[in-house]
């Protein structure tokens, strides 16, 4: 990438830092030349974009909408997304509805190719919707280039309010963070729970998570990640233990892979709701 994100210090006070910073580096980083032409291209072409095999057609604008639901790792598999696309998500049998990463129903939902009779893009306000998020996960990835947790933490504090406010029950909650894994790897260094703990029983690694979010935040249920001082309690705590563990130096790639492999439609599993 072009465009590189400056963050001093590792671990915690490397995170206040980018805090400090953070809107004057999204400024730049939305300013680059990179991002202006898919900016541009974009905001020229969706508006005719009226199908979903119109939209698995256009790579340059499917780059664009994957990567604002960080699906980027997808743009190959052109049947899947369309099959996601194209079913929407207003049953609970549509093939999103099905993925244990929620980003592919709110993509569909997004675009409503097979939710409305007329899709989203033609709406004239879709561009700055979908470009904006699309700059806030590049930008993360940049800074993945720099500092892998802090990519990690980044997508903590901008999913886990989301997920708070989902109408799901408590245990899906806890589903949808394991099935993230992204999240999963915050939550789980975080709570001091070790790297063979996402190899046992999804019933047993709820109960583990659902006792260590008791004991740190006095509820069990993740709607307390509603609060933004929970939250940076969460990540401030991630970002020390991760530091100590020493992952705050090891190879950008890891966060990569770990953003990346949620989204791959392979290791999509079905929640056991």
């Amino acid at each position: 990438m072009s465009f590189s994100p400056v963050i001093p210090f590792a671990g915690y006070a490397g995170w206040k830092f980018l805090g400090r910073s953070i809107q004057a580096q999204q400024a730049a980083f939305a300013a680059s030349a990179p991002q202006k032409r898919d900016e541009t291209y974009f905001r020229e072409k969706i508006g005719s974009i009226k199908t979903a095999e119109d939209m698995v057609a256009d790579r340059r604008l499917l780059k664009v909408a994957l990567g604002a639901f960080g699906l980027e790792s997808d743009i190959d598999s052109r049947f899947f997304i369309r099959k996601v696309l194209e079913e929407g998500t207003l049953d609970t049998s549509d093939f999103a509805n099905k993925l244990s990463n929620k980003s592919y129903a709110e993509f569909s939902r997004a675009f409503g190719f097979g939710d409305y009779s007329v899709p989203r893009t033609v709406l004239s306000d879709f561009p700055d919707e979908i470009l904006a998020a699309y700059s806030q996960r590049q930008f993360e990835a940049a800074v993945g280039e720099a500092d892998n947790s802090m990519r990690l933490a980044l997508n903590a504090e901008r999913e886990l309010p989301k997920l708070a406010a989902n109408t799901s029950s408590e245990m899906t909650k806890w589903y949808s963070i394991i099935g993230s894994k992204p999240l999963a790897e915050v939550v789980r260094t975080a709570f001091g729970l070790p790297t063979s703990f996402s190899a046992s029983n999804v019933d047993a690694q709820v109960s583990n998570l659902r006792r260590k979010s008791a004991a740190m935040f006095g509820s069990s249920d993740p709607k307390v990640f509603a609060d933004p001082a929970n939250v940076e309690k969460l990540v401030k705590i991630y970002l020390l233990r991760a530091q100590s563990l020493g992952s705050s130096a090891t190879p950008q790639a890891a966060a990569l892979q770990l953003l990346q492999s949620a989204a791959s439609a392979p290791s999509a599993l079905s929640l056991r709701l």
